[in-house]
């Protein structure tokens, strides 16, 4: 890595990169409304820190050396990507953009996926993605919306309800169609359990109760494959690897597009529910429009999970 200290400053390489395109002291100075005697000193300063002549100073011309032909090209081509990375900044700056803090499940299965649709009718809005499983506080992160999955009584005040849960099983369509009507331990033996383990308790997710309600209580699955990410075991069973108990508006998509099949018609309702809670984006209209987005998305999976 080269030390940057001992690269020349910024100014004597504008003042340089002007008078070479230019071919005169006198128009790089009106340029860079600086005098001409201005850019005649940053051309010296820069031929004394290079030890090398730049032009070649005749009279009424003004000519580049070889050393100084060298120089431009790569100083031109330096500050032209670095203006052009200086007005994408700017413009960044002037684009709305709405924070959303959401549960890697949520975000990665429910909410990317629709994201398409929105930026096609909000083009000029930005949408940062925060997945993160934290309960993060909003109005110290700066965050303007949140996807939170609770209980009701731990829903903050003014959480808007999204949608409720519901968990069945679920399996890749070729698997599905393998599968016999009622599953005998026989049939269990054959079959990859795909289960999620989280450091937060959550006994909905897990097996066991659903293999005894179906008579299999003492039975063995021929494996076990467990996640700790949610979004990975979902795309573990669309691959067929197993079965999954899948959470009915987060696998919606899965199922209604075929990558997924619902197995019987067993369905536990969880004691959490969605909830989308405004954080430090304030009245600030594309956040409400995002906000007012989210909501009617979770009306359309509601209805989409209760057909």
């Amino acid at each position: 890595m080269h030390d940057l200290r001992s690269l020349p400053s910024l100014d004597p390489l504008k003042g340089f990169e002007a008078a070479a395109r230019l071919g005169s002291f006198t128009k790089a100075a009106a340029e860079l409304f600086l005098t001409q005697s201005a850019i005649s000193r940053q051309i010296a300063t820069l031929e004394d820190q290079l030890g090398v002549r730049l032009f070649r100073r005749e009279v009424r011309r003004l000519t580049l050396t070889p050393e100084g032909e060298i120089l431009q090209r790569a100083v031109g081509e330096t500050l032209s990507r670095l203006a052009e990375v200086c007005a994408g900044l700017k413009a960044a700056q002037r684009r709305p953009r709405v924070t959303v803090s959401a549960a890697v499940s949520i975000a990665s299965l429910w909410l990317v996926p629709r994201l398409a649709a929105f930026q096609e009718a909000e083009p000029d809005l930005d949408v940062l993605i925060s997945a993160d499983n934290r309960l993060i506080d909003l109005e110290r992160e700066g965050t303007d919306l949140a996807l939170r999955y609770v209980a009701p009584e731990a829903a903050p005040p003014g959480a808007v309800v999204l949608f409720d849960e519901l968990v069945f099983p679920v399996a890749n369509p070729r698997l599905a169609a393998a599968l016999p009507p009622v599953l005998k331990p026989e049939h269990l033996a054959q079959l990859t359990l795909l289960a999620f383990e989280s450091a937060n308790k959550t006994p909905w997710f897990e097996w066991e109760p659903w293999l005894q309600g179906l008579g299999l209580g003492q039975a063995a699955p021929k494996a076990v494959l467990r996640f700790n990410q949610y979004d990975q075991l979902i795309r573990a069973a669309e691959d067929g690897r197993g079965l999954a108990l899948g959470r009915g508006p987060l696998v919606a998509q899965s199922i209604a597009e075929g990558r997924l099949v619902a197995l019987g018609d067993s369905r536990h309702r969880v004691e959490r529910t969605y909830y989308l809670v405004r954080g430090a984006g304030g009245g600030r209209p594309e956040v409400d429009r995002f906000a007012a987005w989210l909501v009617a998305e979770a009306k359309e999976t509601a209805r989409s999970a209760a057909a």
